[in-house]
């Protein structure tokens, strides 16, 4: 009976624990995606760049700029027409057409619309483009996305308590001769049933350790499959790899919430006894 409320525990726990990992990895991913999209500003004929980008660069939702003069924009638009002189496409032309362009990136999907709408009101800037579609996709399978975990941890939490509370329920009922006998010499509720209580904590505890450390084994297995890719490969395996504070984070959030777990599961299946 105890390894198979153990066992039971692990899985639930093993399930629990792939599903905020997989949270956290896809999280960080979206947010390495999102961090990829590039707002265009395009600044008016008479401004310049380097007057204006110190003042992005200031802005906490900027994580890099890339200038592109419309010099530099003119001469690669010229070589993609494979047009040899350029000079003299420019004076055909009275001059050069294009301005001066700034390809901006957000450190994540969420602050873009934010940040387009405060590039747009900057003096000198005539228009600003970013793929609105993308983002909003982005927040929205991420907002998916944690709706489906919390989803998966009720449900885990639910299946696991009664689990723990069946387990510790039939242990009580075949140790009903020793605890009736404990009754009669004057043993406390208290004292009779903290072992079964104590019981269920340990439960939770080493379900929580062997899940965690399948899940470990599980992270060094792909860590090695997927370390001789191709670059786009790499970049999402990058993308899922947890930070120093998540992976600390994991183990003690098993094991907390194993033993709540079990903790709960004992109380529920020795309080109708001890009222009775």
């Amino acid at each position: 009976m105890n390894w198979a409320a153990i066992s039971t525990v692990t899985v639930l726990l093993f399930l629990f624990g792939l599903s905020l990992q997989s949270s956290w990895q896809l999280e960080k991913l979206l947010n390495q995606f999102g961090s990829q999209l590039e707002v265009s500003v395009y600044l008016n004929a008479d401004a310049r760049s380097e007057a204006i980008a110190p003042l992005i660069q200031r802005m906490p939702e900027v994580a890099d700029i890339t200038i592109i003069t419309k010099e530099q924009a003119w001469t690669k638009l010229v070589q993609e027409l494979k047009i040899s002189d350029i000079e003299g496409a420019t004076q055909q032309l009275g001059n050069n057409p294009l301005v001066d362009e700034m390809k901006v990136k957000a450190r994540n999907s969420d602050v873009v619309p934010t940040l387009a709408t405060q590039l747009a009101k900057l003096r000198g800037v005539q228009t600003v483009q970013y793929v609105d579609e993308a983002v909003k996709r982005i927040a929205q399978l991420h907002e998916g996305l944690n709706w489906v975990t919390l989803t998966i941890t009720i449900i885990l939490t639910t299946t696991a308590i009664a689990v723990t509370s069946t387990t510790i329920r039939l242990i009580v009922m075949a140790r009903r001769r020793e605890i009736e006998i404990m009754q009669l010499v004057g043993a406390t509720s208290a004292w009779i049933y903290l072992p079964f209580i104590l019981q269920g904590i340990i439960y939770g505890l080493v379900g929580g350790a062997i899940a965690w450390s399948f899940i470990s084994l599980i992270q060094q297995f792909l860590g090695k499959l997927l370390a001789n890719q191709p670059e786009f490969i790499k970049f999402i395996t990058n993308g899922l790899q947890l930070t120093v504070t998540q992976t600390l984070l994991l183990p003690l959030i098993l094991l907390s919430f194993g033993a709540a777990v079990g903790l709960m599961g004992s109380l529920f299946a020795v309080r109708r006894f001890a009222r009775g």
